[in-house]
């Protein structure tokens, strides 16, 4: 199965007990819906997602990246901590494709305007 969606924070490498590396990292999908009643709803789906093939893709996992993803998804359920049944949608992950990269938020320079010098400041004809 095929996911597109957005990282929801960074991607972490966890090492199991047998030196095997995997990393994780979750998915969400954002999908809208308008019913016959007229107002638009919208749903976002999450997937726990877990890739063995390679731990160097960790680096460029980053939140809000644009990512597709190819793989097995399965349904892990489990009691809650208050004693009722929960779930998640989980996916390992045979293939990753980034689509786009995160915003960047902080801004490294500023731009400086060019000033004209001396001998381009002269009157052009056109």
């Amino acid at each position: 199965m095929t996911i597109v969606g957005r990282l929801t924070r960074d991607a972490v490498v966890n090492q199991l007990k047998d030196e095997r590396e995997v990393v994780n990292f979750s998915i969400a999908v954002n999908d809208y819906f308008k019913p016959k009643s007229g107002e638009a709803i919208k749903v976002a789906t999450f997937f726990n997602c877990a890739y063995w093939i390679s731990t160097k893709v960790a680096a460029n996992l980053k939140k809000g990246t644009l990512v597709e993803v190819t793989g097995r998804i399965y349904v892990n359920a489990y009691p809650g901590a208050d004693g009722t049944a929960k779930a998640s949608l989980n996916c390992h992950v045979n293939n990753i494709k980034i689509h786009a990269w995160p915003k960047e938020v902080e801004v490294i320079g500023k731009a400086e305007q060019a000033t004209p010098n001396d001998a381009s400041s002269e009157d052009v004809p056109f």
